[in-house]
């Protein structure tokens, strides 16, 4: 038993230090924004709906699919997820929410954000490294039309009317 306590703390630690990167503060963004997310992973594309809005000091997340139908729904709140509704949770969702912040925030923005973030901006891309690896690579067509990579999926995201 006392070979397992010293592993336990170290698994607890492990999952800890492995939070998704988000903002100190939310960036300034014009809200509400819909966007049109579809996702590319192993040769399958999917299409979602995502509406972000503001409500008081949180963020609304809502992910939907064509048919209208909830995928994920959470509410960004002083640094930290919260579910918003019935619906399980989504580590994958909370994850694309993330980067898409990430992707969102104006570049004279990033530095006052993302103040311990190790990113980079070249051109019409920008990166967020966790540790020796590319967490997140976003690739900007247009400030409102970009490719999200992320280490779980690809994205292609535009900006709806």
């Amino acid at each position: 038993m006392r070979r397992l306590l010293p592993l336990f703390l170290l698994l607890v630690l492990s999952a800890c230090a492995q939070h998704t990167p988000l903002p100190e503060t939310p960036p300034t963004l014009q809200l509400p924004l819909q966007l049109h997310v579809q996702r590319e992973q192993a040769g399958q594309t999917q299409d979602w709906l995502l509406v972000i809005q503001q409500e008081g000091a949180a963020l609304r997340w809502s992910l939907m699919d064509p048919m209208g139908i909830p995928v994920a729904r959470q509410l960004l709140t002083a640094q930290q997820w919260q579910n918003d509704g019935l619906l399980p949770p989504n580590p994958e969702a909370r994850e694309l929410f993330a980067a898409l912040l990430f992707a969102l925030t104006p570049a004279e923005q990033v530095p006052a954000h993302y103040p311990g973030a190790y990113w980079q901006q070249h051109g019409a891309q920008r990166w967020l490294r966790d540790g020796d690896e590319t967490r997140w690579q976003v690739i900007y067509q247009q400030p409102e039309n970009f490719q999200l990579k992320t280490q779980a999926a690809d994205y292609r995201v535009e900006m709806l009317p």
